[in-house]
């Protein structure tokens, strides 16, 4: 095995081991953030953690879009290489799964109890921004997450036979 792939499965083992058995839940510091509750952090399938993007999308199971933008922004990735946050390759500010803007968010998150370089932290202010403007955060991916085709099969009503 090469020794790249290697190193990306051990970060990858590393990150899920401490994201689903080690994880604290930030401090709710905002009338109108809930953070999910700590069982949807600590959720396993069959005695496994789940998946990364299984993660992100049963922590957004009530906003199914922002899944989305998890897959389009950073195909379900909050770790690079060398087990180092995810950075835009645009635009370097936008960091982790949710390629959240460090420079523009940073301090709002740090005011919320939120640390954007954890997964938890950037799920949850990703929420939080989300409620507070919408898609507009991420527009630049709209091409993207607005043609998906798990979001129409999400959105998809149901029909009588």
């Amino acid at each position: 095995m090469p020794a790249i792939m290697t190193i990306e499965l051990l970060t990858t083992a590393t990150f899920l081991l401490s994201t689903f058995y080690g994880a604290s839940a930030p401090a709710k510091t905002d009338a109108n953030f809930e953070m999910p509750p700590s069982e949807a952090r600590q959720t396993v399938l069959a005695d496994r953690p789940l998946t990364l993007e299984q993660y992100v999308r049963e922590y957004f199971r009530d906003t199914p879009i922002l899944a989305e933008i998890a897959q389009c922004e950073s195909r379900f990735r909050h770790l690079g290489k060398g087990g180092v946050v995810l950075r835009g390759k645009m635009t370097v500010e936008d960091l982790g799964v949710m390629q959240i803007n460090e420079f523009y968010h940073e301090d709002t998150a740090k005011t919320l109890g939120l640390d954007l370089h954890t997964l938890d932290g950037n799920l949850a202010y990703a929420k939080w921004l989300y409620t507070k403007e919408g898609l507009t955060p991420w527009l630049s991916s709209s091409k993207c997450w607005k043609k998906s085709e798990h979001l129409a099969a999400v959105k998809a009503p149901a029909t009588a036979n």
